[in-house]
Formats: structure tokens, sequence, C-alpha cells
């Protein structure tokens, strides 16, 4: 089992910054498929980025590239989100999930995934 704790959430005006974490524990993440996705209200569960296996191989949405960065450091068992020049529409709930046997062409499907952790609320607003 992998339990999963997001934190660094909160309110930011436009332009802002925020670095979300998702720390994993139970297990190590190595080999495993770390991926953010949101959840706006009204809307449905929305792919953000994504770390496939290793951690080399990231991916993102068209939404935030340019803007939001991701990384992983192994030792400390944790994922990062930078996330930068935030909009209003990045205003949502923010999850992190992992799988171990994701293949990459389920990257985006929440449905793939089997750990999810509690979430954490990003609002972007002046």
């Amino acid at each position: 089992q992998v339990q999963l704790v997001e934190s660094g959430g909160g309110l930011v005006p436009p332009g802002g910054s925020l670095r979300l974490s998702c720390t994993a524990s139970g297990r190590a993440l190595n080999g495993y498929t770390i991926t953010w996705f949101r959840q706006a209200p009204g809307n449905e569960r929305e792919f953000v980025a994504g770390t496939f296996r290793s951690g080399s191989n990231l991916h993102y949405a068209n939404s935030v590239k340019g803007r939001f960065t991701l990384s992983r450091d192994n030792a400390k068992n944790t994922v990062y989100l930078q996330m930068n020049n935030l909009k209003a529409e990045d205003t949502a709930i923010y999850y992190c999930a992992a799988d171990r046997q994701l293949i990459l062409s389920c990257l985006r499907l929440p449905s793939q995934y089997d750990y999810w952790g509690q979430g954490t609320q990003v609002f972007v607003s002046s």
C-alpha cells in the first residue's frame, strides 16, 4: 500500500507561484508513475503533469506547459509541482496519484491509478 499526502496549496494572486508536494509512505516511489491531476468545481478531474516510472520521462498538459515544472526526489519519497505564473483558471483541488503498473498510454487517465492523496486546494484570485 502507498499513502500519498499533498501539501503546499493556498491562495495566491494571478501571476504568483506555489510549490505543491506529494509525499509517499508505505512504499518507495522508485518505479512508480506519479501524476498530478486537478479538479475544479463542476469539472472532471484532469491531467496536469506526470512523471513516468524512473522520473526522467516528464509529461505536461498543454495548459500548464512552460509554467509548471514537475520534479521528484526519490530519496525523500516526494514529488513536487512548481507552479509559476498562476492564472485564475488554475484554481482547483490538486491531487497526486501513483501507480506501479501503469503503461505510458494511460498516463492521463485518472481511472488507471491505484493510489490517491486527499488533495490540496489552490485558489488563484486577486
